[in-house]
């Protein structure tokens, strides 16, 4: 009996010991270091590098470049090739939106028709997708490995434009609307931050804005697809959600409104818990306003939060219940190097971010 005592007690001091709170962090300001500046930069196709510490950036000129940064005495020696994709400038000036990249290739996706979807590798350049349709207008591209990639874009059909890549990149198919939820009158995307796409693993999400904001889920990196709906505002060509993350299977977030009216804040910030089947507005009417993307901080167990747009950086370190407004610099995309280090890019320059208590 004795034993049993000491068993039972010894779990609960163990019990009580592991469900001690984590120090929770609480970033108070923004460090923001211009990388490379240049007036006619329109950054919003943003992505981190694979291999090396670094991102590639993609202009709406046509042209980009890469970020590259070596640590050297533990501080970084940063190095910015510019005009790393100027072989893609043509006769045609290409509006580039997206960029994705994997262990091997760099891939860049233009807007509007026609709509190239270029691969960078090897000092070569090859466009591995065209599409010449009139309403065709693809928002963004992500990977779910070296092999597998998907691209989305406004609906030509009843349906969104849904690309995919089995083999690398060196193909890509477009889904046929038979296989996908049909869309709804003036559902489209923005291709405001090229964060339309979120993926763990094989889970897939897909952000919807327009007339109608919904949300596009596969379960298996493309090949079966559900359709949610969400709380966000919505109702005009210019509303919805245009940006969406997830930490995790479950916990996600998406942000938006109206970017023609950019300090509304109802209905423009949404979370799931259930891995995207339903959604909540949270600091309604507080907070950020209309802005173009959002993204966790690693290592935050899907407690913080930056928002990001042509009015300003937000964070939030309760899942988007409270904000804290840290800067009116404006930005258009972000993506996390570490948990207190950033990349963001957009109007006139490309920036690295350090976030600090």
């Amino acid at each position: 009996m004795r034993f049993t005592i000491i068993c039972f007690v010894l779990i609960v001091l163990c019990s009580c010991h592991s469900e001690k709170p984590t120090k929770q962090r609480n970033f108070s300001k923004v460090e923001i270091n211009a990388l490379h500046e240049d007036t006619l930069f329109n950054i919003r196709a943003l992505e981190l590098l694979k291999k090396d510490r670094g991102c590639i950036f993609l202009n709406s000129d046509g042209r980009g470049g890469l970020v590259m940064e070596e640590l050297r005495a533990n501080k970084p020696d940063t190095t910015v090739v510019y005009d790393y994709f100027h072989k893609m400038n043509t006769n045609i000036i290409l509006n580039y939106r997206s960029v994705a990249t994997t262990n091997k290739d760099h891939y860049g996706l233009t807007i509007g028709s026609p709509a190239y979807l270029l691969r960078a590798a090897h000092e070569s350049l090859d466009t591995v997708y065209k599409e010449t349709h009139p309403k065709t207008f693809y928002d963004s591209m992500d990977f779910w490995n070296d092999q597998e990639g998907i691209a989305i874009g406004d609906p030509t059909d009843d349906c969104m434009s849904i690309i995919i890549t089995r083999d690398g990149g060196e193909t890509w198919t477009k889904l046929s609307c038979d296989d996908l939820p049909k869309a709804k009158e003036g559902e489209a995307a923005f291709a405001a931050s090229d964060t339309n796409i979120a993926i763990v693993g094989n889970h897939t999400w897909v952000a919807t804005g327009g007339k109608a904001s919904r949300i596009l889920y596969s379960p298996d990196k493309g090949k079966t697809w559900n359709v949610y709906d969400t709380p966000i505002i919505e109702g005009k060509e210019t509303t919805g959600m245009y940006s969406i993350d997830f930490y995790d299977e479950n916990n996600g977030f998406a942000i938006g409104g109206d970017y023609t009216k950019p300090n509304d804040t109802l209905n423009n910030k949404i979370r799931t818990q259930d891995g995207g089947k339903t959604w909540q507005v949270v600091a309604n009417g507080k907070g950020p306003g209309y802005r173009s993307c959002v993204q966790y901080v690693p290592n935050s167990n899907a407690k913080e939060l930056v928002a990001i747009g042509f009015k300003g950086i937000d964070y939030s370190n309760d899942a988007g219940e409270t904000w804290r407004h840290l800067s009116d610099e404006g930005f258009y995309t972000i993506r996390f190097l570490n948990d207190s280090v950033a990349y963001a890019a957009g109007k006139g320059r490309i920036s690295k971010l350090t976030f600090r208590e």
